[in-house]
């Protein structure tokens, strides 16, 4: 039996349907991506898991349990880092860290013994007795991330958590979730698919509160099939995208952006499996058009991504992802951060 699962998930604000009929599930020690563009259903799926929601329809059980019939029970038994990091900015690190512990219920001993690991665990043993309207962002998710593994959750839910972060941050934090996701079930949704890559067993993606695939990542992008290669042209843009769309042997010509010299560049998906490249190389020499590169393309998470969720539309507008739930009040940095 599957640690966490939702069946025909239905959640809406008004006549905007957030989530609709989402169905996937997580079992234990999988790490999972969840992905989709901005405003897909992938914070308010993770507040309906973390019970921040109630599902206008279908069903959330976690070991087998329904969220509905045992909200309390459950919930001690989640680790959360929303996306909008919940942290009382006055408070020092540590005293934050015991706060949290408290009001979920742990005793002063029991407080005390797990709080020297997960400090140890996050890194932030420099910035412990810091202010942590002083810390760098950085430091500041670390400090949300030792609150979320305080009480050993079996589930963590990590919401955006590298957002806003320097590119050495995230491969720190990146780091960080790797470690504590070793002895627990996590889900995990980013914009940032080197991530997912480097730190997901799996990925569930969703587009318009609908989930549309769910795999590995190496099946998923095996199984998109077709010949995919890379064309750059001398040549007038719309003229070569028409003329590459008119061989028979190509399904699609995506225009990319031009290259330095202006020159036109395209992404070509072969036609029934062909490899267009015999007559991408004949159109240019006959249009008299210099050819500077032409390759076959490694199939990408990136590109399943985009055929996923750029293929409908444009994304739901959802309120619940627009408007972060009740946090602590955040107050303007104070200058003078400690940086990672």
């Amino acid at each position: 039996m599957s640690l966490v699962s939702l069946t025909d998930v239905v959640k809406t604000f008004g006549e905007t349907v957030a989530v609709d009929s989402a169905t996937f599930s997580i079992d234990r020690g999988e790490v999972v991506g969840f992905l989709g563009p901005n405003g897909a259903g992938k914070t308010t799926t993770m507040r309906l898991l973390t019970q921040y929601l109630e599902p206008d329809g279908g069903t959330i059980t976690i070991d087998g349990l329904s969220v509905e019939d045992h909200p309390v029970e459950l919930r001690r038994r989640i680790g959360y880092l929303p996306e909008t990091n919940p942290l009382y900015r006055d408070m020092l690190a540590g005293e934050y860290i015991t706060f949290m512990g408290r009001l979920r219920g742990m005793g002063a001993d029991e407080i005390r013994a797990r709080t020297d690991d997960v400090v140890a665990q996050t890194g932030i043993e420099a910035v412990y007795y810091r202010p942590i309207n002083q810390l760098s962002k950085g430091y500041r998710q670390r400090v949300g991330l030792a609150q979320a593994i305080l009480s050993q959750p079996e589930i963590l839910i990590l919401d955006e958590p590298t957002e806003g972060l320097d590119p050495n941050q995230r491969v720190e934090i990146r780091s960080l979730i790797r470690d504590v996701g070793t002895d627990r079930t996590v889900l995990l949704s980013t914009h940032v698919m080197q991530e997912v890559r480097k730190t997901c067993s799996r990925v569930v993606i969703i587009n318009e509160g609908r989930i549309v695939a769910d795999g590995s990542v190496d099946e998923l992008v095996a199984g998109q099939g077709g010949v995919r290669v890379m064309v750059e042209l001398e040549a007038p843009a719309d003229a070569a995208g028409h003329a590459l769309t008119e061989l028979p042997s190509v399904a699609r010509a995506d225009a990319l952006e031009a290259d330095a010299g202006g020159r036109a560049r395209f992404a070509v998906e072969g036609s029934s499996g062909q490899d267009p490249r015999p007559d991408i190389s004949k159109l240019a020499a006959a249009r008299d058009w210099p050819l500077w590169e032409l390759h076959l393309a490694q199939a990408s998470l990136e590109d399943l991504f985009h055929r996923l969720t750029a293929e409908h539309g444009g994304p739901a507008a959802e309120a619940a992802d627009e408007a972060p739930a009740a946090m602590p009040d955040e107050a303007s940095e104070a200058a003078g951060e400690v940086e990672e």
